[in-house]
């Protein structure tokens, strides 16, 4: 995986339909269409890629824009299959029976979602309740923690992102500081993170992270602790987020219109086996634990 690689969405929405469009892959009644969370978009293409070399037939299209965006499209029947970094709410689901969608849940990979700052800063670790309190706008220099005096500059993502909601209702627990500067894509935080010597970010373990465990350079991962009390662990070493131990760890969904069947199905099974989940892993993500595979056997998605 490429540090900081940013997806070119419309390009790659454009070629898939181009391609089948002259004759290429398949037709467009044969098209799988995933749009939603920035934190999955990269992952999802690299599995795409790797179904459509084996499966030639098939063609597939990948977009980003937040998880809101892919919850909405799969609400509105505008695609297949909805990307998302966070479990939908309630008031979403109401709106997709209102409209007869009857949205499903596949965890398909586990983030562990990490707290990045620029490399030059001195700390190495933090308590949830700290990330809070910067978060919320009450801690807002870096010497209130040991670091040298200078202000912190808080970045985050947009409200359609399932990070930013995730990353509010369980590590800020209260609304962002007004100061939050809020960026596009998780891309962009972690190009912020590297060229601001006073930024603190938070994204996905695979966008700072290649197949090899390198970070990128220029930010470092906080070890995150739950409380005072409690050691702090880093998202970088598997057996953390595994176990729990890493304190901000979560399931990457994807949503579908019911049951997914037929070559969606296939498709979703390809993600969930031994290679797939390879290709999850070689994008700086997590495989699916053995709690999820036992609730997707009990679904039967896999067997």
């Amino acid at each position: 995986m490429k540090f900081g690689k940013i997806m070119l969405i419309g390009t790659i929405a454009l070629s898939a339909i181009l391609f089948a469009a002259c004759g290429g892959r398949a037709n467009r009644s044969n098209a799988i269409q995933i749009s939603g969370s920035d934190s999955e978009v990269n992952m999802v293409q690299n599995l795409a890629e790797a179904y459509m070399a084996i499966n030639k037939e098939q063609s597939i299209a990948v977009t980003g824009g937040g998880s809101g965006t892919g919850i909405a499209a799969m609400i509105n029947r505008q695609t297949d299959i909805a990307n998302s970094s966070r479990a939908m709410n309630a008031s979403e689901i109401q709106q997709a029976r209102d409209r007869g969608v009857e949205p499903v849940a596949i965890p398909f990979a586990i983030d562990g979602l990490a707290v990045i700052i620029n490399h030059e800063l001195p700390i190495t670790e933090m308590t949830i309740d700290q990330i809070s309190k910067i978060y919320q706008g009450i801690i807002t220099n870096w010497s209130e923690l040991g670091g040298p005096d200078l202000p912190i500059t808080v970045y985050g993502r947009q409200s359609n992102s399932g990070t930013y909601v995730y990353f509010r209702d369980h590590v800020v627990k209260a609304d962002y500081t007004n100061n939050m500067r809020n960026m596009n894509g998780t891309a962009q935080i972690v190009e912020a993170v590297r060229s601001d010597r006073t930024a603190i970010g938070y994204t996905g373990i695979g966008y700072i992270v290649d197949k090899d465990g390198k970070v990128a350079d220029r930010i470092s991962v906080i070890n995150v602790a739950l409380d005072e009390n409690s050691t702090a662990f880093s998202p970088l070493l598997k057996e953390n987020v595994e176990s729990g131990d890493y304190p901000i760890s979560r399931a990457l969904y994807q949503f579908t219109n019911g049951m997914p069947e037929g070559r969606i199905l296939e498709f979703i099974r390809f993600e969930l086996s031994p290679e797939g989940q390879q290709i999850v892993a070689n994008a700086g993500y997590y495989p699916i634990g053995e709690k999820y595979l036992q609730q997707l056997k009990e679904m039967g998605i896999i067997e």
